[in-house]
């Protein structure tokens, strides 16, 4: 029987052979919209949520990285509520205003299941303001399942893009032996990976366009007045498009 580790390192795998070319694809793109003075937009719900955390901020990423981040779709202000509110039609519209969305700019929309209600009319909102949609979700589930969206559209069927995390259906990976029930969800692990390595493409594409400084967080714990000093430049470049700063 597989363990919890050998499972993530077999979807890893599985994830980098599928993701590869577009994540090549989606770095060319999103270093040309940073060059350009665009910021890179990251939205999900529930448990999703944290994938737009992950590379919000972050020492070691990029700065221009938007987190779109709504409390009433986060767990810590009540698990079942959010559920209902991913739910929602027309939630999306008011989370929306909050942000400084621009046309040519890039939004990476993460939903294991693809198929609820305020990711989806994200994602077509997103492409009616002109932005270039990437869904990061479980094309097994999507495809398992039919949307809750008016438009029974699920969020990899809108994107321009996706980012297949290759979970299975309802995301739980691992049998229980004697049981109908699995456990061990990989969304969040995969999703996670797939970001940052696209982070790490990002940043390459910027060098070997000659941008400079780079603009990466550097960790301020590392005792030095560099990294603080360098931060501090390009958080203030940046400030304005980064409402959670």
């Amino acid at each position: 029987m597989l363990s919890y580790f050998q499972h993530i390192q077999m979807l890893l795998q599985e994830a980098e052979r599928k993701n590869a070319p577009v994540i090549m694809e989606l770095a060319d793109q999103i270093a040309n919209s940073v060059i350009a003075g665009g910021v890179l937009h990251v939205f999900g719900t529930g448990h999703s949520h944290m994938l737009a955390e992950e590379v919000f901020y972050r020492a070691g990423g990029l700065i221009p990285i938007n987190a779109m981040l709504d409390a009433r779709l986060m767990l810590h202000e009540g698990a079942l509520s959010s559920t209902l509110a991913e739910r929602l039609t027309g939630y999306a519209e008011a989370i929306l205003v909050r942000y400084d969305l621009r046309a040519g700019e890039t939004i990476i929309i993460a939903s294991n299941s693809g198929r609820n209600a305020v990711p989806v009319e994200m994602a077509l909102l997103a492409r009616s303001r002109g932005l270039a949609v990437v869904a990061l979700t479980s094309v097994a589930h999507s495809m398992a399942h039919e949307s809750r969206h008016p438009s029974g559209k699920r969020l990899y069927e809108i994107a321009d893009r996706v980012l297949d995390n290759c979970g299975a259906v309802g995301d739980a990976a691992l049998p229980l032996e004697g049981t109908a029930y699995k456990v061990g969800a990989t969304s969040t692990v995969i999703g996670a990976a797939l970001l940052q390595a696209l982070v790490h493409a990002i940043a390459q594409r910027l060098v070997e366009r000659g941008v400079d400084p780079i603009p990466v967080l550097v960790s301020s714990n590392l005792g030095a007045a560099g990294p603080e000093l360098h931060n501090q430049a390009l958080l203030e470049k940046y400030r304005a498009r980064l409402p959670h700063l």
